[in-house]
């Protein structure tokens, strides 16, 4: 079939063809939107899920969501090298500006820049695209302690402010989430909270690993209270068909019932995958409807594929050790896994695996689902670590 005309786009943040199962999360995010536009108060959303679930994804069709609203919308990927105040800046200055050029009265948005001049002046770090062009003197005394959770708060509350004066409304979206040291998680909460308390039309937009309501929780202990946590998770079995049988319909073509079951099996409902199942079927077969043997003989190159593109990049991050660690936690058995147990494959005692664990965490490969347990964060990796390991180190 004609490769051109392929409705499949696996890639990371992607949008699919067709965006399946996460009705209720939108809808939940409409009502947010539209409560914080006219003053109600609502809990901002962080959205937590493995890898390969679609977070990003969602973010942007809520960022979609938020302009159609007309709200004014930032949209940020944390790093685990770059402190939250250098990334926010520069996106908080152009927000400002074009909060300047709308029509309105009053002086809110001068404030604003006044306050990020002084917010800016205060981190120690250089900030070329920030620093250039903020001719404006610093509001003294505001935001420009040097102490990230006192000075975000108020940067926060005075873009809150300048929204308000410009009757419009501003969503922050920030992927990566968790990369946030728990100081600038604690800031990024107690800003919101402040925000939150005045009633001012700003509403926090996350997405992170399945660690984040720990993180958040650890960071301030009202962060319960203040977000709520929708879990992006794997497609039922009648999504994942439908992810895959509505887009082909719509150019013609067709996926017979076994063959939709057997990339169920395959993918577990992960949309990454199943979008990566969809699009090297398509490319595979000759005609319509796919069938089972095509998902068959597509999926002989579909792994190596995924090993190479998906798996492997992340694999080569890791040092011996920590390969070591997550070829034992990869034995076939339950999904999560007993740190003591993994300890107790590798033939170590568990406080010779708990550094390794600590780094494994920081890096984003596996979190801690319950007290004493690890989990991979990437669905499907430890199928990958045996196919990269065959066999357990001695």
């Amino acid at each position: 079939m004609d490769p051109i005309k392929n409705p499949f786009s696996p890639g990371a943040g992607s949008p699919p063809p067709e965006l399946v199962g996460r009705d209720a999360i939108l809808t939940q995010a409409s009502v947010l939107l539209g409560r914080a536009k006219i003053g109600k108060s609502e809990k901002s959303m962080l959205l937590t899920g493995l890898r390969g679930v679609g977070k990003t994804v969602l973010l942007v069709e809520i960022e979609g969501i938020a302009l159609a609203e007309g709200y004014k919308t930032i949209f940020i990927e944390a790093h685990e090298d770059k402190p939250l105040g250098a990334l926010i800046a520069p996106y908080l200055r152009k927000l400002l500006y074009e909060l300047d050029r709308m029509a309105g009265i009053g002086n809110q948005v001068k404030r604003g820049l006044a306050v990020l001049r002084s917010f800016v002046g205060a981190l120690k770090v250089t900030i070329e695209d920030v620093a250039y062009g903020l001719d404006i003197n610093p509001e003294k005394g505001t935001a420009d302690s040097g102490d990230l959770e006192i000075d975000l708060p108020s940067l926060l509350v005075a873009i809150g402010e300048a929204a308000e004066d410009r009757k419009t409304a501003v969503a922050i979206l920030i992927d990566e989430i968790q990369y946030f040291t728990t100081k600038e998680l604690a800031a990024l909460i107690m800003a919101m909270h402040k925000v939150q308390q005045r009633r001012l039309p700003v509403v926090l937009l996350g997405a992170g690993l399945p660690i984040l309501p720990g993180l958040a929780g650890e960071s301030k202990s009202y962060a319960e209270r203040l977000f709520s946590f929708p879990d992006v998770g794997a497609l039922s079995e009648n999504d994942s068909a439908k992810a895959l049988q509505d887009p082909a319909k719509a150019v013609g073509v067709s996926f017979d019932a076994e063959a939709l079951k057997e990339v169920f099996r395959l993918t577990k409902g992960y949309p990454y995958f199943v979008q990566e199942w969809g699009y090297q079927c398509w490319n595979k077969s000759s005609s319509s409807p796919i069938t089972l043997k095509t998902v068959q003989s597509t999926t002989a190159e579909v792994i190596p594929r995924l090993d190479q593109n998906f798996f492997r990049v992340r694999f080569d991050r890791l040092t011996p050790s920590e390969k070591n660690f997550l070829r034992a936690m990869a034995e076939p058995g339950s999904a999560q896994k007993r740190t003591a147990d993994i300890a107790e494959t590798l033939k170590v005692k568990i406080a010779g695996v708990s550094p390794t664990r600590a780094k494994l965490i920081k890096k984003g490969m596996i979190y801690s689902p319950a007290h004493g347990e690890v989990a991979f964060t990437v669905p499907l990796f430890d199928e990958f670590m045996r196919r990269a390991i065959p066999k357990l180190p001695k």
